[in-house]
C-alpha cells in the first residue's frame, strides 16, 4: 500500500482499497489508518508498529505519528511509554449496556428538542450530515464503512449541537461512543439499517415534529443497539 507524497495525487490505500487524497498528506495517513481500525483490519488491542505503517504507506515516520496523535485523541489508539502504541481494546458488554442506557436516556429527548429548534439551515447541515444521499457511493466497503462511521457521528453530534445543551454534547463525544461501536462489528447491515432509520429522524426533524423525532432516535439506538448484539456472542 502507498500513499503518494505529491499535492496533486488522486487516490491512495487504505485496508486494500482506494480511498480519494484529501488537502494533506496527514490527513490522508489518518484516514487510511481510520479505515483499518474501524474494519477490524487492524485488530482492537494490537499492536500498531509506526515502522510497519511507514513501509506500508511509503510515507515518513512523521505523518505516521501525528495521526496515530490525532487518533489517540478519539480513543481509538492507545500509547504506552517506551513500549509505543496499539489499538484500543474493545468495549466490554457492561460497557456497551452503559453507552446504550447513556444514549438512550439523552438522544431521544435531544432529538426532540431539536426538532422544536428546526430550520432550514439546520435541516440542510443534518441532511448533508445524515450519509442518506451518499449511501451507494463507492465500491470499496471498507472505506464507505469507514466514512459512515464518521458520518454517523456527526450527525449525532449536530443533533446534540442543535438540542442547545453543551453538557450532553460534550459527555457523549467524551466517550468517543460511535467510533467504539462501529468497530464492535464490520458488516454491511449496521450501515444500510442505519440509514434508512436516518431518513426516519430526518423527517421529523423535517417536519419540526418534536414527538415523532424522539420516537424516531429511541428506535433508531434501540435497533442499533439490538444489531450489535452479537458481536458479544
Amino acid at each position: 500500500m502507498q500513499i503518494a507524497n505529491s499535492a496533486d495525487t488522486t487516490e491512495t490505500t487504505a485496508g486494500g482499497g482506494r480511498i480519494q487524497r484529501s488537502n494533506s498528506l496527514v490527513e490522508d495517513v489518518y484516514e487510511a489508518i481510520f479505515a483499518q481500525l474501524m474494519a477490524l483490519k487492524i485488530a482492537p488491542g494490537s499492536r500498531i508498529t509506526v515502522d510497519s505503517l511507514v513501509k506500508e504507506f511509503n510515507v515518513s515516520h512523521t505523518p505516521i505519528r501525528e495521526a496515530l496523535g490525532r487518533l489517540e485523541g478519539e480513543g481509538l489508539v492507545l500509547k504506552t511509554h517506551l513500549i509505543g502504541y496499539r489499538a484500543a481494546p474493545q468495549i466490554t458488554r457492561r460497557r456497551f449496556d452503559e453507552l446504550y442506557e447513556m444514549r438512550l436516556l439523552l438522544e431521544p429527548h435531544a432529538a426532540a428538542k431539536a426538532a422544536a429548534a428546526m430550520d432550514e439551515a439546520k435541516l440542510n447541515i443534518l441532511l448533508e450530515a445524515a450519509g442518506v444521499m451518499s449511501r451507494r457511493e463507492g465500491k470499496d466497503d471498507r472505506l464507505r464503512y469507514s466514512n459512515f462511521a464518521r458520518q454517523d457521528a456527526i450527525f449525532h453530534d449536530k443533533i446534540m449541537e442543535f438540542s442547545q445543551n453543551e453538557l450532553i454534547r460534550q459527555t457523549l463525544s467524551h466517550q468517543h461512543t460511535h467510533f467504539h461501536i462501529f468497530r464492535l462489528m464490520y458488516h454491511a447491515r449496521v450501515t444500510e439499517e442505519a440509514l434508512d432509520e436516518h431518513e426516519a429522524i430526518l423527517a421529523a426533524f423535517g417536519a419540526a415534529d418534536p414527538d415523532a423525532a424522539q420516537k424516531a432516535m429511541r428506535v433508531h439506538i434501540e435497533h442499533s443497539r439490538d444489531r450489535l448484539l452479537p458481536a458479544f456472542d
